[in-house]
């Protein structure tokens, strides 16, 4: 019996990978096609032809335009002398997605030289540096150097929801949602929620939120906020939505703007690396650090570490539906772009018709996450962030180990088929006092979804540990 099953086994995965080949060349065919096809749209919506990240990037070595400079190591692009990028921020899985063909023939790009499935490269040296044209077309919208040739992007663009909860009349600071304790007297700490991708403040507001006890709350606020480009928070078009901006706008929004004191951090999936980001920014305020299913996959030896997560976490298979899923919002600019405006723009339509369908019986905040952000938004978040944040994590990881004395505290779904929990026991490797809980019958989704309560007890039980 255990070997039928085995060879059973054996067949499915086998099945798995030649149906996931016929699909995903017949992607990369149409991802091709939609290229051409969105180049001529944005040219008609919006008077400009629009680099994408398949296309060439000789236009960036344009010179009087480009500055690169060197910055305590870093190096650092700047537009017309008022707009920055550190080019370490920017992930090389942007513009260096080999197409299923070209992947077989070869085991790894050259690496002088990255090349997308269109032609695009991008280049650097000791004496030159190549920025894909995309990135610099951003950066001239953000220092307002549009011209006849090169305007800047607006904001929304034509394929992105005008709706007002998706663009926000404040676009300088993130939508916060704030929970002070209920006398109205002053918190003695505080406690920052943060969502994962595709996500918004509604995961932790409509779920664990209501269930932290009046005693907890009385000595603490309670913040959620809703990341850039997600949510009711901002999505600006000329965004690359680094790393470092999302940490920048959490501490423009809350941080800064609540004068937030000590502090605890709970965060999920994506969030748990803008969670270790705060937490080496602010060693001495964080009290307790709780990551529920992080995105942490360590690199081997030798690879490239941008790549190596690029492939662990969009494995390109059909099979399970959510690696299909991830593999397509990965590797397809496109064909992402084309999901977004049949599902994003068109969100309310969406949600009504699932609030039809169910008799209004069933809250949609779920929907609301999925469906408020941008293309832009979701496709630079996606890979400056998970993919890009290889190196930093471990940096961060390091950081929280040697020189921080909080509580660090895991939580991870034993079915959870998008992030295994081998990511969670990585996390443990590095940082040996993490306390890992591996919780039966959970999903990426439904370790908080449904759980709540418990989850909400177990929070305030971390918060109320004191360390030395």
């Amino acid at each position: 019996m255990a070997a039928a099953r085995s060879a059973l086994a054996s067949a499915g995965r086998a099945a798995n990978e030649a149906v996931s080949f016929v699909v995903f060349v017949l992607l990369d065919a149409l991802e091709v096609l939609l290229c051409g096809v969105y180049k001529v749209a944005d040219y008609v919506a919006e008077g400009a032809w629009r680099p994408c990240y398949c296309s060439s990037s000789a236009e960036a070595a344009a010179p009087g335009k480009i500055v690169v400079s060197e910055r305590g190591g870093s190096k650092v692009v700047s537009v017309l002398s008022s707009t920055k990028v550190h080019l370490e921020d920017i992930s090389d899985t942007l513009y260096t997605r080999p197409s299923v063909l070209s992947s077989t023939a070869a085991t790894s790009p050259p690496s002088s030289s990255y090349s997308s499935r269109c032609g695009g490269t991008v280049r650097a040296s000791a004496s030159a540096v190549t920025v894909h044209s995309a990135i610099v077309q951003i950066l001239r919208g953000k220092a307002g150097a549009g011209d006849g040739e090169h305007k800047p992007y607006p904001s929304p663009r034509w394929s992105d929801c005008h709706c007002a909860n998706c663009n926000p009349a404040d676009t300088d600071r993130l939508f916060v949602h704030v929970e002070g304790p209920p006398d109205g007297g002053a918190a003695e700490e505080d406690v920052l929620f943060i969502h994962g991708f595709i996500s918004s403040s509604g995961f932790w507001t409509e779920t664990v939120l209501p269930h932290v006890s009046r005693e907890a709350r009385a000595r603490r606020r309670l913040f959620a906020v809703d990341l850039l480009g997600f949510g009711r928070s901002p999505k600006p078009a000329d965004s690359l939505y680094t790393l470092r901006e999302h940490v920048e706008m959490i501490e423009r929004s809350v941080i800064d703007r609540y004068k937030v004191g000590p502090f605890h951090i709970v965060a999920h999936s994506l969030g748990s690396i803008l969670a270790l980001a705060l937490a080496v920014k602010y060693p001495a305020a964080v009290r307790s650090i709780t990551l529920v299913a992080p995105p942490y996959f360590p690199v081997p030896k030798g690879e490239a570490g941008t790549q190596h997560v690029l492939r662990a976490v969009a494995p390109r298979r059909v099979w399970p539906a959510i690696a299909f899923g991830a593999s397509v919002a990965c590797w397809y600019e496109h064909l992402g772009r084309t999901v977004s405006i049949l599902l994003c723009k068109n969100h309310r339509l969406w949600e009504l018709a699932f609030r039809v369908f169910t008799l209004y019986r069933v809250r949609t905040y779920l929907m609301d996450g999925f469906f408020c952000h941008t293309h832009i938004a979701s496709w630079h978040t996606l890979h400056n962030i998970i993919c890009g944040s290889a190196g930093k994590i471990e940096q961060c990881l390091e950081v929280v180990r040697e020189q921080l004395t909080c509580g660090v505290t895991i939580y991870h779904g034993s079915d959870d088929e998008l992030l295994p929990v081998g990511c969670s026991y990585a996390v443990q490797s590095k940082i040996p006092r993490a306390n890992v809980k591996v919780i039966d019958g959970r999903d990426h989704v439904t370790i908080v979804v449904r759980r709540q309560k418990e989850l909400a007890r177990e929070l305030e039980e971390i918060w109320d540990t004191k360390r030395t």
